[in-house]
């Protein structure tokens, strides 16, 4: 059995306060877009293991076990009867870029379990396994925009659509930590609220729009902002960072041609909008 997990991309990202705990609050859109990895799961026959995983395509860094498909795996056999399975993750979705390529393998297998072994988990109970994996996995669950707030982890409905628009997606040779995104960060509470802003004409998102953690990462890697400009320059009606970067996504009216000519020596992508 094959799914094909797919990015994200923040529309908006206002950082509105420090918690107790250490992390941070916030506002921002989850936009779905259809670039995808590629997973499948078979049964795994004549084997002691609980599971083999083989990962092709897009190198990534550490110990495969702790990969959120192999988490996801084990964290519903805890609770499931599931059989040994032989997984192959092909990593189309760049690492370390703000598409949450990660949370949505890890969400696409707990609905890949599900459908397999027929365990009739409904959408409410595959959320709250996800929520198990990471705080923006259950977002790929229903795989729908949404307006996410507290640490991106709770959802609201949201009317959007940009079917029809094209998005040129390039991420530079730069990885961002978490860690090394946050550190900077003057939290704020925005004047108006991202909800009400997103509602506005797309031609406006670019004067009221904001991601906060290009104030500080701009000027650390002026590479990334220097792909924003470049976007704009090409036409773009609006462009922003993704997440916490390294990736920068521009929202075009019809598409551009020979891209990768325009941004030499990074990962670039075009598609169209759904």
């Amino acid at each position: 059995m094959i799914t094909f997990p797919n990015a994200k991309i923040n529309i908006g990202l206002n950082i509105t306060e420090k918690r107790p705990d250490g992390y941070h609050n916030l506002e921002t859109i989850f936009y779905p877009i259809k670039f995808q990895d590629a997973l499948e799961v078979s049964r795994l026959e004549n084997s002691d293991l609980p599971y083999k995983l083989r990962i092709s395509g897009i190198q990534i860094e550490g110990d495969k076990d702790s990969n959120l498909v192999i988490k996801a795996y084990q964290l519903l056999k805890q609770h499931h009867d599931l059989a040994p399975v032989d997984i192959h993750l092909f990593k189309h979705i760049p690492t370390g870029a703000g598409l949450g390529g990660g949370s949505s393998d890890g969400a696409f297998m707990l609905k890949l379990l599900n459908e397999k072994f027929k365990l009739n988990l409904s959408e409410a109970q595959l959320e709250d396994y996800a929520a198990q994996l990471g705080a923006d996995c259950p977002f790929f669950i229903k795989n729908q925009p949404v307006f996410a707030k507290g640490t991106g982890n709770l959802f609201e409905p949201l009317e959007l659509s940009l079917k029809g628009y094209h998005i040129i997606l390039v991420k530079p040779d730069v990885f961002i930590s978490t860690r090394e995104a946050f550190a900077h960060i003057h939290p704020h509470a925005p004047a108006r609220s991202l909800k009400e802003i997103i509602q506005s004409p797309i031609e406006s998102w670019k004067d009221w729009v904001v991601n906060d953690f290009e104030a500080s990462i701009f000027p650390k890697y002026p590479e990334i902002a220097a792909i924003k400009d470049k976007l704009y320059d090409l036409g773009a009606i609006y462009a922003s960072m993704s997440g916490s970067g390294s990736s920068v996504y521009g929202i075009f009216k019809e598409p551009i041609e020979n891209i990768d000519e325009k941004f030499g020596g990074c990962f670039c992508r075009q598609r169209e909008l759904e």
